[in-house]
């Protein structure tokens, strides 16, 4: 095998990879909303669920943004753990598609002869001023290339009945009984993790058997460590997010390799069972006889493994999926038990909690994600409020520099978030995205923008205080009630703003008219406490330099109302369909 042939050998591979990748990408763009209220709207049960990912990984061809979907619906509190391991089976089912699509349409029906034609549709589709048609383009081109990669990857493959020695040398992997078993199962387990696509070693797998290297028994050997592969690399992604994504790549595992566990005690009577069913439902030969090598991938011998390892396949993720979705409730408590929450989760609450992982394939995704932890900045942002306060009420007590460091720590914790939301957003911004999405990107800058501010306003507070304290001026009982009147009215504006980004996140934002109102709430009590201390100076002879102290506060509790009613009239702006 020469050095270009394994180059046009890797070239092919990269090409299948690509294109696989890119009908994903597509695919998700082209129905990515409609996808995630269909997956939010059909859970409600763990057969629901099941069918739901299985509906879902069938149309996007992709278990691993079905997952990444998952997560994020659990870390917004739509799904529960439940709920999202049963979505997790059923995208194990739907992902079984692409071997039954590679080995018909890559095999035998050899798509690949119009996969250049359809590329010209691609590449016109991809070039129109429409998103909807822009996206199809993408899928086109896509599906094209996988098939070309495929088609490359079988004519680069060498034959090895030419070169009896290497044939010989790759039999004797098959001839060591169940250890044999064993070694391609962990050849299926690193390949997966090197590929880090399934999808891709399945065709792999495909080929190598339809070259006759590999009898069938071991290629089906290599499918299930294929399964086992896949879940490590959902782990290894998991592992710098946060505490719901590393349970849901864990049940992940658990399904998986408990499903390898009893295939392998019944492998054989596994392996009959899916040769009957290939030779009952195809009438082809029965793939799972002893010493079944495939001689001419042409033949019906050839047909017969390539359906079987595809039936192999679905019927493993099926069977796996009855057997255990009755039990989806316990392995979300084993889940928890093994990855517990961190003793120290409240005081990590600067750690971003649902785009740890960086941009996702998809912009549109990638969006959800930031929507979701920008609604999580505002209610962390709150606790500035209620720290503001706490400070103003022991402002004159031993307690009052516990409070003060809060406030400090917290605006530092603001202009982290914002740094880290803004990074995510400007690499989301990189990516080929639509006007509408353009729009709430921008719409995202500015609602982070203010909540930085936000926190600005609540350290600016702490520093009044302490040079109130430095000029030995106390507050009295009547200061301290109308501070607090503020910081509470400050507070119901900060519930309806996270009530509105909420809203907005689900596209059920109509008006910001609860916003108005608590914006004027806020002006109407600003103005009368100016009035009323105006008045105090001038006829009770109020200390002045106190009362500027005061009034300081009162402003910087109104700049925060103005900085609220800003993230609504942003909303607003970009999110509400007019």
């Amino acid at each position: 095998m020469g050095i270009l042939q394994i180059f046009t050998l890797l070239g092919a591979l990269g090409m299948f990879l690509y294109g696989m990748n890119l009908m994903s990408s597509g695919l998700q763009k082209a129905a990515g909303e409609k996808l995630r209220g269909f997956l939010s709207a059909m859970t409600s049960n763990p057969l629901k669920g099941v069918m739901t990912g299985l509906g879902i990984t069938t149309v996007i061809q992709s278990s691993s943004a079905t997952t990444v979907m998952v997560v994020s619906f659990v870390n917004a509190g739509l799904l529960t753990l439940a709920q999202a391991i049963g979505v997790i089976m059923g995208a194990n089912i739907g992902t079984t598609v692409t071997a039954w699509m590679v080995s018909w349409l890559g095999f035998k029906a050899d798509i690949s002869v119009l996969a250049v034609p359809l590329m010209l549709f691609g590449f016109l589709y991809s070039n129109s001023k429409k998103d909807k048609r822009k996206n199809i383009g993408e899928l086109i081109v896509g599906f094209s290339l996988l098939f070309l990669g495929l088609s490359f990857m079988k004519d680069s493959v060498p034959d090895l009945r030419e070169t009896p020695e290497v044939l010989e040398f790759v039999t004797t992997w098959s001839s060591y009984g169940f250890g044999s078993v064993l070694l391609f199962l962990t050849f299926g387990t690193i390949l997966t993790l090197v590929l880090q696509s399934s999808s891709a070693t399945m065709a792999i797998t495909l080929i190598m058997l339809s070259m006759g290297w590999i009898p069938f028994d071991m290629a089906c050997a290599m499918v299930l460590g294929e399964n086992i592969g896949t879940t490590i690399t959902a782990n290894i992604a998991a592992s710098v997010g946060n505490t719901p994504a590393k349970r849901a790549a864990m049940s992940h595992t658990i399904f998986n390799v408990f499903g390898v566990i009893w295939a392998l005690i019944l492998f054989k009577p596994f392996l009959q069972l899916v040769g009957v069913i290939t030779e009952n439902l195809f009438g082809l030969p029965n793939p799972a006889t002893d010493g079944f090598v495939v001689t001419d991938s042409a033949s019906a011998t050839g047909t017969a493994a390539l359906y079987g390892l595809s039936m192999l396949h679905t019927l493993f993720n099926l069977t796996n999926t009855l057997l255990l979705i009755w039990f989806t409730k316990w392995i979300a408590r084993a889940v928890s038990w093994i990855i517990p929450v961190p003793k120290n989760q409240d005081k990590e609450v600067y750690r971003l909690q649902y785009i740890s992982a960086g941009p996702l394939a998809t912009p549109e995704l990638s969006v959800e994600q930031a929507f979701n932890e920008i609604i999580q900045f505002a209610r962390i942002s709150k606790k500035g409020v209620d720290y503001a306060q706490s400070a103003i009420k022991k402002a004159d007590t031993n307690e009052f520099e516990e409070f003060r460091k809060k406030l400090v720590k917290y605006e530092e914790i603001s202009d982290r978030i914002e740094y880290e939301i803004a990074t995510f957003l400007n690499g989301v911004s990189a990516e080929e995205i639509s006007e509408s999405t353009s729009i709430k990107i921008k719409a995202m800058y500015k609602i982070i923008g203010e909540l930085e501010s936000l926190g600005d306003s609540g350290e600016a507070i702490s520093r009044i205080l302490s040079r109130k304290n430095i000029h030995n001026k106390h507050f009295d009982e009547e200061t301290i009630r109308n501070l607090t009147l503020m910081a509470d009215a400050v507070s119901m504006a900060y519930d309806v703003m996270i009530e509105n980004l909420t809203m907005a996140h689900k596209n059920e934002l109509v008006d910001i008219a609860n916003a108005y109102s608590a914006e004027e709430h806020l002006n109407v009590l600003r103005n009368n406490l100016r009035d009323a201390v105006i008045e105090n100076i001038e006829n009770d002879g109020k200390n002045y330099q106190t009362s500027v102290y005061y009034m300081d506060i009162v402003n910087e509790f109104e700049h925060m109302g103005d900085f609220i009613i800003n993230v609504s009239q942003d909303l607003e702006r970009a999110f509400v369909h007019k």
